[in-house]
């Protein structure tokens, strides 16, 4: 059961665009509530008299709950179990980059020009459903959900997730996918600090390298893809380096996020500690 904190009526200010304006935060509001747009989800609420860009009254009933770390670090397996546990909706942004990632080898286009990047952004149709603890991902009205998970567009996803432009525009999706949630649990890399900034329960997950390794091998394993764990390990030091220093969106923990190494810990342990936390910090019994 939601409590007060998390099920809020707010009045506030919308720009000529239909967004809040950037001063929102003035107010206090709920995190999903700055990124959402009022004037397309909220127009048949009631509406106050002033003009400008028109006050909106509305109740809010969203809980955000972000999950960054790196690769195997268990933070896409285990937002998908916390979702499932909380009856909560699923984002996993890695869909998103490795969706636009696949369109863009399908579409033979040099992986280091952001221009052509960002024109198969444009031309390519992307949708992502929301179906409890997964998240179908279409490219065109195609389920590539299990295409989008080859180890060949996993090496390409970091050219579309260092790409400042491209970067911003599937920050936005993230978060007109999750103004339609009433809670979500989201997970990537950038979710505390970037896309969900405000959000209600920041966790970030670590864990050894060589654990993390040893993780994905034995997921690749078990999808009948055979793979050198010294060259798995290899590919993830690449891709942590490369996630700590790009510019935008850097990997990183949020100021407020709660830290979990998961070396030692099974997914079950992880889920137990993660849910715990969120029942004491945004739910409340009965």
């Amino acid at each position: 059961m939601l409590d007060a904190r998390c099920s809020i009526l707010v009045t506030c200010k919308a720009n000529q665009d239909g967004y809040l304006s950037d001063d929102s935060q003035d107010w206090k509001l709920p995190p999903l509530l700055r990124f959402a747009k009022p004037l397309d989800l909220l127009r048949k609420k009631q509406r106050g008299k002033q003009n400008g860009g028109g006050w909106l009254l509305f109740r809010m009933a969203q809980v955000v709950i972000t999950i960054d770390g790196p690769a195997g670090s268990g933070k896409s397996t285990a937002a998908r179990l916390l979702a499932k546990r909380l009856g909560a909706s699923f984002l996993d942004t890695g869909a998103m980059y490795r969706a636009v990632t696949l369109a863009a080898m399908e579409a033979g286009v040099d992986m280091n020009d952001e221009k052509q990047l960002m024109e198969v952004l444009d031309k390519r149709k992307f949708g992502f459903r929301s179906e409890g603890d997964v998240m179908p991902a279409f490219i065109d009205g195609k389920d590539v959900t299990e295409k989008i998970r080859s180890p060949q567009v996993t090496a390409n996803a970091r050219y579309i997730a260092s790409r400042p432009g491209l970067r911003e525009r599937l920050v936005r999706m993230q978060r007109d996918f999750a103004s339609n949630q009433k809670i979500i649990v989201t997970e990537g890399r950038d979710q505390g600090t970037v896309a969900f900034a405000d959000a209600d329960v920041k966790f970030f997950l670590t864990a050894d390298l060589k654990e993390r390794a040893r993780r994905r091998h034995i997921e690749l394993k078990e999808k009948g893809i055979s793979e050198d764990i010294n060259k798995i390990e290899g590919d993830i030091r690449s891709r942590d380096e490369s996630d700590e220093k790009r510019k935008v969106g850097p990997l990183k923990a949020a100021s407020d996020a709660i830290v979990i190494d998961t070396t030692k810990l099974n997914i079950e342990q992880v889920v137990g500690k993660l849910l715990k936390i969120v029942k004491q910090r945004c739910l409340k019994k009965g």
